[in-house]
C-alpha cells in the first residue's frame, strides 16, 4: 500500500537496508571498476539475486499476474540503490520490459524472478510523448527493421518491439535467441550501462498488443522507466554529495581542510539543495506512478530537475576531489558516466520542460 504522503514507509527503508547491504557486499567501486574492463561488463549474478532471490523484479507486477502487487515508490528505492553504487546491472531495460508486459496483462514470470532479461526496442533517448517509433514492419509475424541504442540489449533475452503491422501500432515479444535477430553494441561513454542496435531480418514475433493499446503500453512503459530514472539519478547525486564531503573533511590543503574554505562549503550547500530537491520531486513522480495521479507531469518535473542535477553532483565530485578524481583508479569517472547517459535517457530537461508547459497549459516557446 502506498503512504499517504511522500516520506519513506518503514517497509522502504527496511528494503533500502536489504538492497544496499548487499551491493555493499557484492558491488563496491573496485568491483564494478574491475568489472568494466571485461568482457562481462554486466554482474548477472547479482541481478539474478536481486530480481529473483530477493523478488524485487516482482515489484511492479500486479499479484493477479503472479508478482508481489507493490508499486512504483518501493522500485524507486531500489532504483536510489542502483544509481548510489553505480550497479552494473540490467536494472533499466527490465523495467521497461517489465512496465510494458504489465500494461499489456501478459504475466512478465521470467523477468519477475531474474531468470530472464528483458527489454524495450526504443532508442534510449526517446521520451515518453514521442509518437509511436515507425523503424520496424511487421509482415505477419515477421518482423523487419533496425532500432538503435536500445538499452541493456546485449544481455537481453526477450524484447519488446514496437512494430507497425496490418492493423498499425503493435508490440511484439521477440527471442533474441531467434533467427533473424542481431545485435550491434555501440561504444558507451557509461562503462556501467551498454546500449546497442538491434536489426532484425524476418524475425519472428508474439503479438502482445494492437492498435490504442499498444500505443498505451509503450508510453505507460517510457513513463514508468522515466520516473524510476530520477530516484536512480537522486541516489547517484546523493553518493557524489556524501562523498565529497568526507573528502573534503579529511583532505588537508595550506594546513587546513579544504571543506572550511568558503567556496567549498557553497557548492556543497548548493548541491545539497539540489539534491534535496531531486529527492522530493523523484518521490512525488513514484507516488505519483503508484497512485496513478497525473503521472506524467510528475515524472516531466522529475526529470525537469534530476536530470541535470545529476551530471552537476558528478562534476561536483570531480572537480572537488581535485587530481585524484582525474585518475581512473578512483570511481569519479564511472559516476560522471552513468549521471551523462542518464541526462539524455527519456529526454533532455528542456524537452521536459516543453512537455511541462503543454500538460500545464503553460505557454512554451
Amino acid at each position: 500500500m502506498s503512504s499517504p504522503d511522500l516520506l519513506y514507509s518503514e517497509l522502504e527503508e527496511d528494503l533500502r537496508a536489504t538492497v544496499r547491504r548487499l551491493l555493499r557486499d557484492r558491488c563496491d567501486w573496485t568491483a564494478v571498476l574491475a568489472r568494466c574492463e571485461t568482457d562481462e561488463p554486466y554482474d548477472l549474478a547479482l541481478w539474478r539475486t536481486l530480481a529473483g532471490e530477493l523478488g524485487l523484479g516482482a515489484l511492479l507486477v500486479p499479484e493477479e499476474l503472479g508478482g508481489a502487487g507493490a508499486s512504483a515508490r518501493e522500485v524507486a528505492v531500489v532504483a536510489e540503490e542502483i544509481g548510489r553504487a553505480v550497479a552494473p546491472v540490467p536494472f533499466l531495460g527490465n523495467v521497461l520490459a517489465t512496465a510494458a508486459l504489465v500494461a499489456c496483462a501478459e504475466p512478465p514470470a521470467e523477468l519477475a524472478d531474474g531468470s530472464r532479461i528483458g527489454t524495450v526496442a526504443v532508442g534510449l533517448t526517446t521520451p515518453p510523448q514521442a509518437p509511436f517509433p515507425q523503424a520496424v514492419k511487421a509482415d505477419g509475424s515477421a518482423l523487419t527493421g533496425a532500432v538503435p541504442a536500445v538499452v541493456d540489449l546485449e544481455v537481453a533475452d526477450l524484447v519488446v518491439v514496437p512494430a507497425i503491422d496490418a492493423d498499425g501500432p503493435a508490440l511484439y515479444l521477440v527471442d533474441t535467441s531467434a533467427a533473424g535477430v542481431t545485435r550491434t553494441p555501440t561504444t558507451p561513454l557509461d562503462l556501467t550501462r551498454r546500449f546497442g542496435t538491434l536489426d532484425l531480418d524476418g524475425a519472428p514475433g508474439r503479438r502482445l498488443a494492437a492498435g490504442a493499446e499498444a500505443e498505451r503500453a509503450l508510453r505507460q512503459a517510457l513513463l514508468t522507466a522515466a520516473g524510476m530514472l530520477a530516484s536512480e539519478q537522486v541516489g547517484l547525486a546523493q553518493h557524489c554529495l556524501d562523498s565529497t564531503v568526507d573528502y573534503a573533511k579529511t583532505r588537508y590543503q595550506f594546513g587546513r581542510q579544504i571543506g572550511s574554505f568558503q567556496a567549498v562549503k557553497h557548492r556543497l550547500a548548493d548541491l545539497w539543495v539540489g539534491v534535496s530537491s531531486g529527492r522530493a520531486v523523484a518521490r512525488n513522480a513514484a507516488d505519483a506512478l503508484a497512485r496513478d495521479t497525473e503521472p506524467e507531469l510528475a515524472v516531466a518535473i522529475a526529470q525537469a530537475h534530476c536530470s541535470d542535477l545529476v551530471v552537476l553532483a558528478a562534476e561536483e565530485h570531480l572537480q572537488l576531489h581535485g587530481g585524484i578524481g582525474m585518475t581512473w583508479e578512483h570511481p569519479a569517472h564511472l559516476y560522471l558516466g552513468r549521471a551523462k547517459s542518464s541526462q539524455l535517457a527519456f529526454g533532455i530537461a528542456e524537452t521536459h520542460r516543453s512537455r511541462i508547459g503543454e500538460l500545464a497549459d503553460l505557454p512554451t516557446p
